[in-house]
């Protein structure tokens, strides 16, 4: 091992990166399928596509791709503001709601401090806190629902920051705001809470936590255009808080850390609300067919108040292998530590019915005898 190697920072020895869910043009070069008929329901992505609107903003932008982009986000930062009741200050962009995280990170984490999660929530908190050298406090979701008292009971002086998923990745459960508004009070200053809330337009009555930012609590919440709105190849997302979090945060971010045919597509996509609506009805419509389904197949599933939904189909690695060999990507929840449970997306009509129809098939075989 070279001196260089040996001198990184000692808790990156245990960080595993994040594995995303299988691309399409990968699952088709190594399994010899059709691109065009692999059918990706993994990612949590929007099946509709980017509005149309989005499509035709982000090509006038591309245009002008020579130019460096507005750094500092004014017209798209504004848009966000007006839509939500904020000013320009409350706004910073992240290349993905992910960089959030991030820079969250930079502004106050250092080794030893504590970050307090769900037990099965999106893996990206833990990973940021170990990147760096924070230690991750789980907390045990009962139900997969979070705790949020025993999230409050859980903070110390060492604790920097609490993740809450809302709508929860992977579990697409919700916690509600009397809940939040309890737990929210016995938050004390040093502690940041960060509500993810990258599902939230999916969600028919949300609570209200940007109620938290106008009372000027320590709170920020992130949401992002990769779901509803369709631009998850753009990872373009963003985090409102009070201004002067807002201000620090500007300070930890790279130089042009949105790009100008993100911010352009992302502009549009967000006054597309004939877009959004559509997505809405579909996934409503999809999410509760696949819940009927699975109920009928006589499989646990947890109901959802995303654009997902958490199965348990007995050995996940085993479906997931099944099912890819059919051309239908899902996400195995191993690294969620439950290796018996499969998460799918909500697709098209035409997509979860060839979904169910490949998976009454996968689990009616010998799934050994299938992969091996």
């Amino acid at each position: 091992m070279s001196t260089v190697i040996q001198n990184a920072h000692p808790w990156l020895d245990d960080l595993v990166a994040y594995n995303p869910g299988k691309p399409i043009e990968e699952t088709a070069r190594e399994l010899g399928l059709d691109p065009a008929k692999i059918i990706k329901m993994a990612s949590n992505e929007n099946p509709l596509g980017p509005s149309p609107k989005a499509v035709a903003a982000m090509k006038e932008a591309a245009e002008h791709a020579h130019i460096y982009p507005d750094g500092g986000g004014y017209a798209l930062r504004t848009a966000i503001a007006e839509k939500f009741g904020f000013s320009r200050e409350n706004v910073v962009l992240g290349n993905g709601s992910n960089e959030i995280i991030e820079l969250i990170g930079h502004a106050f984490l250092n080794p030893r401090d504590e970050v307090i999660a769900a037990e099965h929530a999106f893996v990206v908190y833990k990973l940021m806190a170990t990147l760096f050298g924070a230690k991750s406090i789980e907390v045990p979701d009962p139900h997969f629902i979070h705790d949020l008292d025993a999230m409050a009971a859980a903070v110390t002086a060492r604790t920097r920051m609490i993740f809450i998923g809302n709508p929860n990745n992977p579990t697409g459960t919700m916690v509600g705001q009397d809940a939040i508004d309890r737990f929210i009070e016995k938050i004390p200053d040093h502690v940041v809470v960060i509500f993810d809330e990258a599902y939230h337009e999916f969600v028919s009555d949300a609570p209200d936590t940007l109620r938290y930012i106008r009372d000027g609590k320590n709170v920020v919440v992130m949401r992002t255009f990769s779901k509803i709105q369709g631009l998850a190849g753009l990872r373009i997302g963003f985090g409102l808080m009070p201004a002067d979090l807002a201000e620090l945060l500007q300070k930890c971010r790279q130089p042009f850390n949105a790009n100008a045919i993100a911010q352009a597509g992302a502009l549009a996509g967000l006054q597309d609300d004939d877009h959004m609506l559509r997505t809405r009805e579909m996934n409503s419509e999809g999410r509760a067919y696949l819940q009927q389904a699975f109920a009928d197949m006589g499989l646990e599933f947890i109901s959802s108040e995303a654009n997902f939904i958490l199965v348990r189909v007995g050995d996940g690695d085993a479906v997931f292998q099944a099912m890819l060999h059919r051309g239908i990507i899902l996400r195995a929840m191993r690294s969620y530590k439950l290796p018996e449970w499969i998460r799918v997306s909500v697709g098209t009509m035409p997509q979860n019915e060839i979904c169910i129809a490949a998976l009454k098939e996968v689990l009616s075989i010998d799934l050994k005898n299938l992969i091996a």
